[in-house]
């Protein structure tokens, strides 16, 4: 197992043990609870285990994906990948491997995170930016507090809570100079937060 294998195992064992801390339960519980309440579907497993169990949307998102795709958490990230690409969302690798590239010369510590439905984009552990496709749209997600949106740098809203802003690319051309100062600009901003933990 790989040096970053081995340490992004360890980083989600510790978000489950946070999560057993908070509510005394593991996923195995939370998997035979919402079998017993006959819940299957992302959004209903979600708001049940945020109403309930007082669990924010990342934990209770990392719950889902133990629940609803067992057979996918063990899915290496290639594969992870070729499953996001999937079908009519192919129309967007290229540019995604494009855009992935470009990111990772901001540094060495760049690490790009495929989970079941989108890419993590990291610094060491540190989330930054977020990319999502549909079949007509390419989804970049950045985490940048304080800064106030614009028309193309939208405010993220509730498409996800776990950024800021949100840039709708609908012509892999859009992905240019501004877009990528604005994911350095966050790339940047959580070496602070990283330096504040410290």
């Amino acid at each position: 197992m790989s040096e970053k294998s081995e340490k992004d195992k360890k980083a989600f064992q510790s978000y489950l043990d946070n999560i057993k801390a908070k509510t005394g339960k593991t996923p195995a519980d939370f998997r035979a609870l919402a079998k017993e309440k006959g819940l299957t579907k992302a959004g209903e497993i979600v708001a049940w285990l945020k109403k309930d169990f007082g669990l924010g949307y990342g934990h209770a998102g990392a719950i889902w994906q133990l629940i609803g795709h067992a057979d996918d958490v063990k899915a290496s990230p290639d594969d992870r990948l070729a499953k996001l690409f999937a079908g009519k969302k192919a129309v967007w690798r290229k540019a995604y491997d494009a855009l992935g590239a470009r990111v990772r010369r901001f540094g060495t510590d760049v690490q790009v995170a495929p989970n079941m439905t989108y890419i993590n984009l990291c610094r060491g552990s540190k989330k930054f930016a977020i990319v999502q496709m549909t079949a007509d749209r390419l989804d970049i997600g950045i985490k940048l507090k304080g800064v106030a949106p614009t028309e193309q740098f939208e405010a993220a809203g509730s498409w996800n809570a776990m950024v800021t802003h949100r840039v709708r690319i609908s012509d892999p051309k859009q992905i240019d100079a501004e877009v990528l100062a604005w994911l350095r600009q966050a790339y940047d901003a959580t070496k602070t937060e990283l330096g504040e933990l410290a």
